[in-house]
């Protein structure tokens, strides 16, 4: 009897690294976007989920508000960025400013189509999350299981109060804690070039310390971080001293990634 040609192996998908926090205002989405870009400049191909449905802010931040996805077997094609990063976001797919008035499981459907669109050769895909521990977190980790995922808080005890709830939805259904950042760390006044910590300093690090997780690094309060995004261009595409503290966060989700290959 002839032997049996072997299976071509299954190709796989890319690894999917969630990017959460556990309320709002804490800079999740300027991290998610400024992380893909930073690993993207490091030669990884990167693709980019904005999975906060009725918040999305990623068309605005990437530079592609007003560009439609096209579609092929009833999946979409990521938008390609100007930074090596391929996107999707309901912000692209809606008229700019409409409001989405969805119930929890019409936006678990949304998100499902986008994480399972044509990313081709995409290595890995940065989930930005809505913020809270509610049913679209819920749904979406446990049918799209990332292989990791890290946590966004400013540096304040109420943020990381809420920062802890979102670490306690990943541990209950067996997702990895990459680590923590601290964004808002320290601010330098443009003036006088005086130090200030207007939400404290340090929080997430001592945090991240008591819980036995990686501490990835910080990111300043700093206006031109605001400015860039604003304009579509997001800080780690430059080297600036911003785009640096991004690289530096993004070079150390890439040794974790290395290790999990």
């Amino acid at each position: 009897m002839a032997d049996r040609p072997a299976e071509a192996p299954k190709p796989k998908g890319p690894i999917i690294i969630s990017v959460g926090a556990g309320k709002g205002g804490v800079g999740k989405s300027t991290l998610s976007a400024n992380l893909a870009v930073a690993l993207a400049r490091q030669g990884i191909k990167v693709g980019l989920v904005d999975a906060d449905i009725h918040g999305p802010s990623q068309p605005r931040l990437l530079g592609t508000e007003g560009i439609k996805p096209e579609a092929a077997d009833s999946k979409m094609f990521p938008i390609p960025t100007a930074f090596g990063v391929k996107a999707l976001s309901m912000g692209n797919l809606i008229e700019p400013g409409k409001a989405i008035a969805w119930r929890g499981s019409m936006a678990a459907g949304a998100l499902g189509q986008m994480v399972e669109a044509h990313w081709g050769d995409t290595q890995v895909l940065i989930i930005d999350l809505p913020p809270g521990t509610g049913d679209v977190q819920l749904t979406m980790v446990q049918k799209h299981k990332p292989a990791g995922a890290i946590i966004v808080s400013t540096p304040q005890d109420l943020a990381l109060m809420d920062a802890t709830r979102a670490i306690q939805l990943f541990d209950t259904v067996g997702v990895p804690v990459i680590g923590l950042v601290e964004n808002m760390a320290g601010y330098i006044c443009p003036h006088c070039g005086e130090h200030s910590d207007p939400f404290g300093h340090g929080g997430a690090e001592q945090a991240a310390h008591e819980m036995g997780l990686p501490f990835l690094g910080r990111v300043p309060l700093d206006l031109s971080i605001r400015v860039d995004s604003d304009a579509g261009r997001p800080p780690a595409a430059g080297d600036t001293l911003q785009g640096k503290a991004f690289a530096a966060i993004a070079a150390k989700l890439a040794v974790w990634l290395k290790a999990q290959a």
